[in-house]
């Protein structure tokens, strides 16, 4: 009988001693290591300014590979939106589609555990992320992204990472926005639900499979609202806050989308912690959370205690290795970016568009009413401070000038529509100047009111992507009077009367023809769930391969402002002009 009990508690010894070796007791019983908004930097080279940077997944690469080193389970996961932002994924998505896509080369070879959809990868399309989808060794989730046909997950909704014995839930959700962003032709067959419900939804799910911890995953910015009725929109696409609070269950959540670097902790609705990261974006930052499992008192059971930080990539050189393995990528989508189009015989800058008609708009605004037909086109600067010089004008120029995969899409407007369209695009760019001494543009201001200068200059108050002028009519802008009541347009620019009750077709990117930046929505006050009703047509592939088309063909070009439309007073603008160009990008 002694024997027996011997025995007994010999093995009861021995599973405590494999559990507690499995799982408890160290210092570092998990690490957890996050990417997100990566936007296709892979490597230290920037393919559009054609310059070697100090931030990529190559540095990634080198501080995994350190972390790894020592004796503690590593889980890697990445947040979404890779395939957008630099000409190397550009060129995979859609140059070369036979060989590996570069971004599943490089998360294959770093190893990573599971992604999640972001929206600039749906905007991909299916034919790329369906790719991804197949070419990764590991899963891309969403699961509030929902099949049409079938009502599940068109992605996977959550994996199971087991490390040494450790079993980790990953749940990943994308923002729900999508739609207001993109055409449906990039999401055909799918839906995005709402985050809250969906993860109310799984939490039970991902509860059967008793895993250690549980990672939510979630393409979706963090923001400090804890109020479940602001997680019920179904476009609130940043509504990581109310599930963190209103969900239990969550150990660690990683967001990404905003491209803000936080590391928090907060307690939900049922007093437990929960670590809330977010790593910036383009490779700047690595989240990483600590996880040590810890026995509780009182139920004797093991339980995660997470702690969060930020790595700065920058202190990191790039793996060798990694950049070994990618020489080839390398020359092939230099070589891209290095063909020469077209020759001009102007140069362009972005610089002049915030002060009037300026060529760099204006020949995105030429390309969009030749090849649509459209009455009037809108269009925006899209990059803030870039300039293309006379001379050789190549591929990689383009995406200086065009950084956005969006659609060119055709509509229809009535005149008042249209008025209030640039209405609201004049009130998000200009101030309302009571004399020559005021700026003509909106600043970011202190509490006192001052301008805000940050390293040397003074900052736009809203994105520059939404200050839209028009092409095809004539018109003023009245900087002295009150937003909403500053822009008369004269007629069309072949002499034919603008009328407020006609309608007329608009040539404009998917973006903003989605709501994106609200001018169709709360400018022009048409319901997001009437603008769909008036698209009348959509391209089948992105606006810079148009423009491309269009350089080449011309071979030569000389790009000209059309002048169509100006802001006044004279003298007051001016004056404040030459501030204000000063202001922003100095003498």
């Amino acid at each position: 009988m002694r024997r027996h009990i011997f025995f007994a508690a010999r093995i009861a010894v021995l599973l405590f001693v494999v559990l507690t070796s499995c799982i408890g007791g160290s210092e570092d019983d998990l690490i957890i290591l996050e990417t997100t908004d990566l936007h296709g930097l892979v490597l230290p080279y920037d393919f559009t300014e054609q310059e070697e940077i100090d931030v990529s997944l190559a540095s990634v690469a080198s501080y995994v590979k350190k972390v790894r080193s020592g004796h503690t389970p590593v889980v890697l996961l990445d947040n979404g939106d890779n395939l957008q932002g630099q000409p190397s994924v550009y060129y995979y998505n859609f140059i070369d589609t036979v060989s590996t896509h570069i971004n599943a080369r490089a998360f294959n070879l770093l190893g990573y555990d599971a992604t999640t959809a972001g929206n600039h990868d749906i905007e991909a399309g299916h034919a790329v992320y369906d790719r991804l989808v197949r070419e990764y060794d590991f899963p891309m989730l969403a699961a509030n992204a929902v099949s049409t046909a079938t009502g599940e997950p068109y992605f996977k909704p959550y994996t199971i990472v087991k490390k040494k014995g450790i079993k980790v839930a990953v749940f990943g959700l994308v923002t729900p926005s999508i739609p207001q962003w993109l055409p449906p032709e990039l999401y055909s067959g799918m839906e995005f639900r709402d985050m809250l419900e969906t993860a109310r939804e799984y939490m039970p799910r991902i509860k059967s499979e008793k895993p250690d911890l549980i990672v939510g995953l979630f393409h979706s910015g963090w923001d400090e609202r804890n109020n479940e009725e602001e997680g019920k929109s179904h476009y609130d696409k940043n509504g990581v806050a109310a599930i963190a609070y209103n969900v239990p269950g969550f150990d660690v959540i990683l967001c990404g989308h905003n491209h803000n670097s936080v590391n928090t902790t907060i307690a939900n609705s049922a007093g437990d912690s929960v670590v809330i990261i977010e790593g910036g974006s383009r490779a700047q930052k690595i989240g990483r959370v600590d996880v040590r499992f810890v026995r509780d008192k009182t139920t004797g059971k093991l339980k995660p205690v997470a702690t969060g930080s930020l790595v700065d990539v920058r202190d990191y050189k790039p793996d060798p290795e990694f950049i070994k393995a990618f020489k080839d990528s390398h020359t092939a989508v230099h070589e891209y970016v290095s063909k020469v189009i077209a020759y001009s015989e102007t140069d362009m800058s972005s610089r002049d568009s915030y002060f009037g008609s300026s060529p760099f708009v204006d020949m995105v605004h030429s390309i969009q009413l030749e090849i649509t037909g459209a009455d009037i086109s809108f269009s925006a600067p899209l990059s803030f401070d870039v300039s293309i010089s006379a001379g050789k004008v190549t591929v990689g120029d383009m995406f200086k000038l065009y950084r956005f995969e969006n659609m060119l899409y055709t509509m229809w407007m009535t005149g008042s529509e249209i008025e209030r369209y640039l209405e609201y695009s004049y009130s998000d760019w200009l101030n309302t100047m009571k004399g020559p001494k005021d700026n003509l543009l909106k600043f970011q201001r202190t509490k006192d009111g001052e301008i805000l200068i940050r390293n040397g200059e003074a900052w736009l108050r809203n994105q520059p992507y939404n200050f839209d002028s028009a092409a095809g009519i004539d018109y003023i802008v009245d900087a002295s009077k009150p937003e909403g009541n500053r822009v008369s347009i004269k007629s069309f620019s072949d002499g034919r009367p603008f009328e407020m009750n006609k309608q007329y077709r608009v040539a404009v990117n998917s973006y903003r023809g989605n709501g994106g930046g609200g001018h169709f929505t709360s400018g022009a006050g048409i319901s997001a769930s009437k603008l769909s009703g008036r698209l009348i047509s959509s391209t089948d592939k992105d606006l810079r391969y148009y423009i491309l088309n269009y350089l080449e063909d011309r071979k030569t070009i000389k790009p000209f402002a059309f002048n169509n439309w100006k802001i006044v007073p004279d003298d007051w603008v001016k004056q404040a002009a030459i501030r204000d160009y000063e202001l922003l990008f100095g003498k």
